[in-house]
Order: C-alpha cells, then sequence, then structure tokens
C-alpha cells in the first residue's frame, strides 16, 4: 500500500464558536492549516469521521468567491489568494463570523 504524503504548513486561521449540542452549549475551536497534497492522496474514507463527510472537491479562488454556500472562515478565497502570492500570515487570521 502506498504511503500518503502530505507536507503540513503553519495554521493560517482560527475560528470559535459556541454551538448547542444535545441541548447543551459546547465550546468549537476551528484552525485552518496550510497543506500541499496531491488531489490523489485525498481519501475521505480514511479520515476520523467519514461517515461526516458527504462530498468533497477541489475550489478555484473564483469558485469560493462567488459560491452561494457556505464557506468558512469568512474571507477564506482572499485568504488562499495571499497565500498563493506568498503572503502567509505570521499569525493566524481570526476573521469576525
Amino acid at each position: 500500500m502506498a504511503e500518503n504524503k502530505a507536507e503540513l504548513g503553519g495554521q493560517l486561521a482560527e475560528r470559535s464558536k459556541d454551538p448547542m449540542v444535545g441541548g447543551r452549549e459546547v465550546s468549537q475551536v476551528e484552525r485552518y492549516f496550510l497543506a500541499h497534497v496531491s488531489p490523489a492522496d485525498v481519501d475521505p474514507a480514511r479520515a476520523t469521521q467519514p461517515d461526516n463527510i458527504r462530498d468533497h472537491r477541489w475550489w478555484t479562488v473564483g469558485e469560493l468567491r462567488t459560491t452561494h454556500e457556505t464557506v468558512y472562515p469568512v474571507g477564506f478565497a482572499d485568504l488562499v489568494t495571499a497565500v498563493a502570492g506568498g503572503r502567509t500570515p505570521e499569525r493566524p487570521v481570526v476573521p469576525a463570523g
């Protein structure tokens, strides 16, 4: 079996929220990292919670900017554009929303 290779970079963004789960408020922190990975190495069946994944796909920046889907973190297309241009944030971006 071939080994999947992904290069994990630094943390780019962070998002916190306190949703209700089972009638109780819980704290949730999402951290977004830069990763370099081949499309062939992405296998949702190997995820820690594969039953929560309904679909996966690759997006262009243009698609991210114009989609009607909910995409987090807020301003993600701008963050991707900055990173692609070599401007990685020194500290994780913490967008509102």
